[in-house]
This record gives structure tokens, C-alpha cells and sequence, in this order.
């Protein structure tokens, strides 16, 4: 498994949902300046809302702008224990311990993408092969590494 690759393709999905959230922020700054009316209270409500949708789009574009940014801190290199740029391979599957991204398929694999700050990736941190973790009193075998 190339973990180059497997960077490729979650900086092309960030890139894609950066695209996303600030077309998303365009079109509601466009539609803020339709709602012009002379209904004044309404009108100022309207706008307040939509403000506030602006506000709510531009923390989660932050948020990603800020996991594009610590992917150039992930390393391509192999790993020998569970840390940040890690492949961890357990009976329940595949984690790539980079940025919470959720499920990405590559070469027919599942591999969940998990920040190195979710609990799962805390509960492995440091563990070799064949070391046992456990999270919400379930233990987990650690099988591979890369």
C-alpha cells in the first residue's frame, strides 16, 4: 500500500470540499444582497441569518484549510509503531492516522482516515505489531504497520 497515493487522494477530497464550502459562501453572500426589501425588521432578520450561515460555512472551510495544511506534516516514510502517518491494520480494519476524513477506498481497501487526536488513534499511539490497545473496553489487535 502506497501511502503517497493514499495522501494524493485525501488532498484532492480536501481540495474538492475547500472548493465546495467556498462556492457554498459565494452564493450565500450573493443571495444576502438579494434580499433587499422594504420590510425592514424581516429584512434585517434575513440578513442576520444569513450572516450567521456565512459564519458557520467559513469555520468548517477553516477547519479544512487547517487539516490541508497538517497533511504537509505527514510523512511518506514506513512506520514501525502506531503514530502520526501510520498505517495500523487491526481486526476491524484499516486506519490511516493523518486527518479525520472518514472512509476512503483505495486498491479495493477500506481505510478510515483518523486525526491523530481521536481516541482510537490515542489508544494505539507508540503500539507495535502484535501489541494488544483498548478502546470502550474492546481490545484490539494491532496485525500490521506501515
Amino acid at each position: 500500500m502506497e501511502k503517497s497515493n493514499l495522501l494524493q487522494i485525501i488532498k484532492t477530497k480536501l481540495s474538492e470540499k475547500i472548493e465546495n464550502f467556498e462556492k457554498l459562501i459565494a452564493e450565500t453572500r450573493a443571495s444576502s444582497n438579494d434580499t433587499k426589501s422594504s420590510m425592514g425588521d424581516k429584512y434585517e432578520t434575513g440578513r442576520e441569518m444569513l450572516q450567521q450561515e456565512i459564519n458557520n460555512l467559513q469555520v468548517q472551510l477553516n477547519e479544512i484549510l487547517k487539516q490541508k495544511d497538517f497533511l504537509k506534516t505527514v510523512l511518506t516514510k514506513p512506520s514501525d509503531k502506531a503514530e502520526k502517518g501510520a498505517i495500523v491494520k487491526t481486526e476491524k480494519g484499516l486506519f490511516f492516522i493523518s486527518v479525520s476524513l472518514g472512509e476512503i477506498k483505495i486498491e479495493n481497501e477500506k481505510i478510515i482516515c483518523i486525526s491523530p487526536e481521536s481516541p482510537l488513534a490515542k489508544a494505539m499511539n507508540g503500539k507495535i505489531k502484535n501489541e494488544v490497545f483498548s478502546i470502550n473496553n474492546i481490545n484490539q489487535k494491532i496485525e500490521n504497520i506501515w
